[in-house]
């Protein structure tokens, strides 16, 4: 029998996320076999070690479902080598980092408050404590700045150069980077967590064929379970992120999330995903745009995301709009933007992103009416019930999620 109060909290949630929308850039709606695969039997297992050297009896299934998980994943990116059993997109970035380089090496990253990821850099977190970290930036177009980057890293030749991002709404030049690290002979690492999902669904470049590595989490565009993963071509290089994985800084796998991550992979190789991802970039683009039209600042896009500048739009942070389209279910994150005065914690902005929505079947006319809608409130010409009531319309015509 379940607890009475998480009962009641698991369906005021299943309520929210039915009947609001969802613009977290990082966020999506995962399948009902997914969402199956992670409340499953293969939680009761343990399985430390991977498939065929396992330190636990009884792995025989288990062995099966992982190493399908990996063939699958290398599959879909067109890669030699994976480890499916990060707990998260960030515990794959500190795998990487302890795998192939020693405490005090120098990273060369993307800051987050140009669009980079905590983990990439950021003082308050672990790779900034054990690692040396210099960035390098984007350009007055709001772009990475290629040439520049080339200067610093033939100037300061750090062990890595990291690309990837949390806020980013360009395409990045994976090839331009690499050929940059084969330079000075550094590790060429990329997080593509956010637009994983876009790559397997062939609307945005590779980085396989250029990195030495790459990390990603399993939910975000690519649809699956919170988790993460690494890919490499590199033989050596997977054995060194094997052991790093275990024992180095992972005990037991959770093996009820590696089964749904092989059924995401399953899922983002059926020809229903490519039109999927198409989709994902055509609404963001149409509500992109659509801002733009009716006067707003915002960055322009070239993936899932985009960052809109409420503070030169509307007069408002990034925190007092996020807390204001809450009230009225439109979910969103402050977030900082370039060159930003604000602290982190209100910004002069947020990011939106419109893979969950695309997920429930969001078209052009949708995307259109969200931004209509968000500019509308934020700039008061509507009040809180007449938004509301515009939102509403909005998810009656998308899938429950239930459904999906």
């Amino acid at each position: 029998m379940i607890n009475k109060l998480l009962e009641r909290y698991l369906r005021n949630e299943t309520v929210r996320q039915n009947e609001g929308l969802e613009l977290i850039a990082s966020e999506n709606f995962a399948s009902r076999e997914v969402r199956n695969l992670c409340g499953s039997v293969l939680t009761n297992k343990y399985a430390e070690g991977f498939p065929g050297k396992r330190y636990y009896g009884g792995c025989q299934n288990i062995d099966d479902i992982e190493q399908l998980a990996i063939d699958l994943l290398c599959q879909l990116f067109d890669a030699k080598y994976a480890n499916v059993q990060p707990h998260s997109g960030s515990s794959a970035n500190m795998i990487t980092y302890y795998a192939l380089l020693n405490p005090g090496d120098t990273i060369l990253s993307l800051s987050l408050d140009e669009g980079g990821h905590l983990t990439h850099g950021s003082p308050v977190n672990f790779s900034a404590k054990y690692y040396q970290i210099l960035h390098y930036h984007l350009g007055n177009d709001a772009r990475i700045d290629y040439d520049k980057l080339e200067e610093l890293a033939l100037e300061k030749r750090p062990q890595m150069i990291l690309a990837g991002f949390s806020a980013y709404p360009f395409e990045i030049d994976f090839a331009r980077i690499s050929a940059i690290a084969k330079k000075i002979n550094a590790i060429f690492m990329v997080d593509m967590a956010h637009i994983a999902g876009l790559i397997a669904g062939g609307v945005h470049s590779s980085p396989i064929p250029y990195a030495d590595v790459v990390t990603s989490t399993t939910h975000k565009t690519l649809r699956g379970p919170r988790g993460g993963i690494i890919l490499t071509n590199n033989e050596e290089i997977i054995k060194k992120i094997n052991k790093a994985t275990f024992p180095g800084l992972q005990g037991g796998p959770l093996e009820n999330i590696i089964g749904a991550k092989a059924q995401c992979f399953y899922e983002a190789s059926l020809p229903t995903f490519k039109d999927y991802a198409r989709a994902i970039v055509t609404n963001t683009k149409m509500t992109a745009n659509t801002f733009a039209q009716l006067g707003d600042v915002v960055s322009g896009t070239e993936n899932h995301l985009f960052l809109l500048n409420t503070k030169k739009s509307f007069g408002l942070t990034g925190l007092e709009s996020e807390k204001m389209l809450e009230e009225i279910n439109v979910t969103v994150n402050k977030n900082m933007l370039p060159g930003d005065q604000e602290r982190p914690s209100i910004t002069s902005g947020i990011r939106i992103g419109l893979a969950a929505l695309t997920t429930r079947g969001l078209d052009e006319a949708g995307a259109e009416a969200v931004a209509q809608l968000i500019h509308d409130f934020l700039s008061q010409k509507i009040n809180k019930e007449e938004a509301q009531t515009r939102v509403q319309i909005i998810v009656k015509k998308l899938k429950n999620i239930e459904e999906l």
